[in-house]
């Protein structure tokens, strides 16, 4: 049980966290244990999110693996859904796979599962990272589109332009958006990341923040929304809090991603660095999202490379990526950050 005194100017510490303010979260696999879930919970986060797995989702799959969460004190607050390559390249079979998708948001709202995301890439340039070192040593993940740009389309994908993009994202969200309204579920697409122009010979869909509107306004809904990065918004140059300010207004963060980088050139040449030391104003973000009385999930995402995470093999899939401990460092910048905001 907390012990709540008043400060001098009587704000009570520490405040609450309730329904109108964001839900720190982390990522886990679907099987995570229960000791792993305690780990969790020792560091106060109480909500999770991890992929669906293969579509259409089992409504007795989905109930049982939230109920497993639940018993340990942990909420699924968000769930990743794939499956639909053909949708993506304009393929015989985009229907099936809608279909697919319809039926999981379905399953979703069936079992209280409050918001899927998604990603719609033709290709994603992840050759372009490499590990970059830090301070004292602490591994950074870099992004240098030279070392990629010139990469070939892959025989199975192709090349794929913009527009074509765009009309097939139309074509999808006006099948799936009214389910999800109905079945009380938000969808959250996250923007292209890298955000680079072309990536194998195919324009990105979501590489601006222009882009981002665009896409937005396919089909305007709550349920049409992003997951907000701040990391990615400063590497296409824009202004985190602006553009935070813009989509908060239109209701349409879904999710959000809390990160920062060092920003060389917009959108080709940065580096993932540690929360507090990037160009990113982190708690005016905070203050952002806690003045909209944002309510969903908040994942301090891509932990920097730290050599107690090292001699344990703990990593990710990012060069110069960390594991739990850097993981733990993220959560407890951003606690403090949001407890903060709420404070003022």
């Amino acid at each position: 049980m907390q012990n709540k005194t008043h400060s001098t100017n009587s704000v009570l510490w520490p405040p609450e966290l309730g329904p109108d303010t964001p839900k720190i979260c982390m990522g886990r696999s679907s099987q995570t244990d229960a000791a792993a879930m305690r780990q969790l919970k020792q560091v106060g986060v109480d909500y999770v999110l991890m992929s669906g797995g293969r579509t259409p989702w089992d409504e007795s799959e989905l109930r049982a693996r939230m109920e497993r969460f639940e018993a340990n004190g942990l909420t699924i607050c968000n769930m990743m859904i794939s499956g639909f390559p053909d949708v993506i390249y304009g393929r015989p079979g985009r229907d099936e796979q809608i279909e697919n998708v319809i039926q999981s948001i379905r399953t979703a709202g069936k079992v209280g599962l409050p918001v899927i995301e998604y990603n719609f890439y033709a290709n994603r340039l992840m050759e372009g990272y490499k590990e970059e070192i830090g301070r004292a040593g602490a591994g950074y993940t870099a992004y240098d589109y030279e070392r990629s740009k010139d990469l070939p389309a892959k025989e199975d994908v192709g090349e794929h332009t913009r527009e074509e993009q765009l009309k097939r994202a139309k074509y999808f969200l006006e099948a799936i958006v009214p389910e999800a309204e109905k079945a009380n579920v938000r969808l959250a697409l996250h923007p292209n990341e890298p955000p680079v122009p072309i990536s194998r010979g195919s324009e990105q869909l979501m590489d601006t923040f222009e882009h981002w509107k665009e896409y937005l306004d396919l089909v305007k809904s709550p349920y049409n929304g992003m997951t907000y990065d701040c990391g990615v918004t400063c590497e296409t140059g824009a202004d985190p809090v602006e553009v935070c300010r813009y989509l908060g207004e239109r209701d349409c963060i879904n999710h959000v991603h809390f990160r920062n980088v060092i920003v060389r050139k917009p959108y080709v040449d940065y580096t993932e660095v540690f929360v507090d030391e990037g160009q990113v104003n982190m708690f005016a973000v905070m203050q952002e999202l806690v003045r909209q009385k944002y309510s969903r999930g908040f994942n301090p995402e891509h932990p920097r490379a730290l050599d107690i995470d090292r001699q344990q093999g703990n990593g990710n899939q990012y060069p110069g990526g960390g594991g739990l401990v850097s993981e733990i460092y993220n959560i407890a910048y951003a606690k403090a950050m949001l407890q903060a905001a709420l404070s003022i």
